[in-house]
């Protein structure tokens, strides 16, 4: 008999910087660009962060997008305007040294299969530029969607992804990268009818793209970065969609994670369904899409309508509404992460991304508290989920002695 020691193994416990927007203010940042890195840095810091994800976007005055039609304010603490050299990475990195924090993926969530071809090579560009930022801060990975062509099918969207994605992997792949994806379906993006416009929304989409990535010898770029709270939205549940992962021998796609949650308003699904608010949202004026920026981010009612984002921690203990899949149980979220994909735990990033809508604060004093809260609940819940694992799956396991229970079922709830 072999006796195992217990060594249970966290994933790195991180945060968006698209957080809090005006960390540092608007007109000290646009002169003095890194300075917003280094301030995001030191409060990661405060708040007892180990590292963050770095949010880089078009500049405000850049965007095919007005702020006022987006749901969350523009989050460039990457600024790109001018070329990030190695001497903006020195300065990042003597802050990052100071502070011990780590960056674990540059994020840029963009529309990267744009139908007019002008916007989608703005964003490629863009995009390209982030690459080379990654690469000078020492950084494997950037974070980002896929997109929707609105002119095309979904499967014509496939052959976009073909002809227009794959040769950002293949620049990614050039600069040792690795690519991974959230799969937010981003129904708001659009004033139109369509809901899923991000193609990789799904499993079945992962696998169908993954395809076509080892095609063209860029799969091991193609990753996902899984947010659960998408998937709530979509009636999924997290133990039964990794399942379906292992079942169909991709179960290596998921590479990170978003810690969001999605809380499920009963009643807005009982008025509307998971497809959300089709009419009347004011979106449109008189038959036609409004003009009005501000009047465009009501197609985001195809979500708000029936679901709220949830900053881990800040919603009930509700395991009804666990096992009815209207919230995330993050418990069981870690724990079916060890026990179903193929991870090296201690280099997976769990990332808290802080999008509930009543604390979008701000004010770096009064949101510390919050975040800081948030941070220390993802941390418990990782050890948790770890030290379990770790008891069931390896102590217990090589005695021969077994779990107790059922547990939670994929397929089942």
């Amino acid at each position: 008999m072999r006796i195992q020691p217990f060594v249970p193994k966290f994933m790195k416990i991180g945060i968006l910087t698209a957080a809090i927007q005006e960390l540092t203010p608007r007109e000290v940042r646009d002169a003095d660009p890194d300075r917003a890195i280094e301030e995001w840095i030191a409060y990661a810091r405060e708040l007892d962060a180990d590292h963050i994800q770095l949010s880089a976007a078009l500049h405000p005055t850049e965007t095919d997008v007005p702020p006022e039609a987006m749901l969350d304010p523009v989050a460039n603490t990457l600024d790109l305007r001018k070329p990030f050299d190695r001497e903006r990475a020195r300065r990042v990195q003597a802050a990052l040294t100071t502070h011990r924090i780590g960056i674990t993926e540059v994020g840029y969530f963009d529309n990267l299969l744009h139908h007019e071809t002008a916007v989608r090579q703005k964003k490629h560009d863009f995009m390209r530029r982030v690459f080379d930022a990654a690469v000078l801060l020492g950084v494997n990975a950037v974070c980002g969607f896929v997109g929707r062509n609105q002119q095309h099918s979904m499967d014509q969207n496939l052959l976009d992804f073909e002809q227009w994605f794959v040769p950002l992997l293949e620049d990614a792949k050039s600069r040792g990268l690795t690519y991974r994806v959230e799969q937010c379906p981003m129904p708001g993006w659009t004033t139109g009818d369509n809901f899923h416009n991000n193609i990789a929304y799904t499993p079945g989409a992962w696998i169908a793209l993954h395809k076509i990535c080892e095609k063209h010898g860029v799969g091991d770029q193609f990753r996902i970065h899984y947010d659960p709270s998408h998937a709530i939205l979509m009636g999924q549940d997290t133990r039964s969609l990794f399942q379906f992962l292992k079942d169909a021998g991709y179960n290596f796609l998921i590479g990170g994670f978003h810690v969001k949650g999605q809380v499920i308003d009963a009643r807005g699904v009982s008025g509307w369904g998971y497809g959300g608010q089709t009419l009347q949202r004011g979106d449109w004026i008189d038959g036609r899409p409004s003009p009005n920026p501000a009047d465009q981010v009501n197609a985001w009612k195809k979500q708000t309508v029936l679901a709220e984002h949830e900053l881990p921690g800040t919603a009930r203990h509700d395991p009804l509404a666990y096992l009815q899949n209207r919230t995330v149980d993050w418990l069981d979220h870690q724990l079916a992460a060890r026990e179903l994909l193929a991870l090296d735990v201690a280099n997976t990033p769990l990332i808290v991304e802080h999008e509930y809508p009543p604390a979008r604060i701000q004010d770096k004093a009064r949101l510390h508290p919050i975040l800081a809260g948030s941070l220390a609940f993802v941390r418990h819940i990782d050890e948790a989920a770890a030290a379990m694992y770790a008891l069931q799956h390896e102590v217990l396991a090589a005695q021969n002695i077994p779990v107790q229970g059922k547990g939670r079922e994929a397929y089942r709830s």
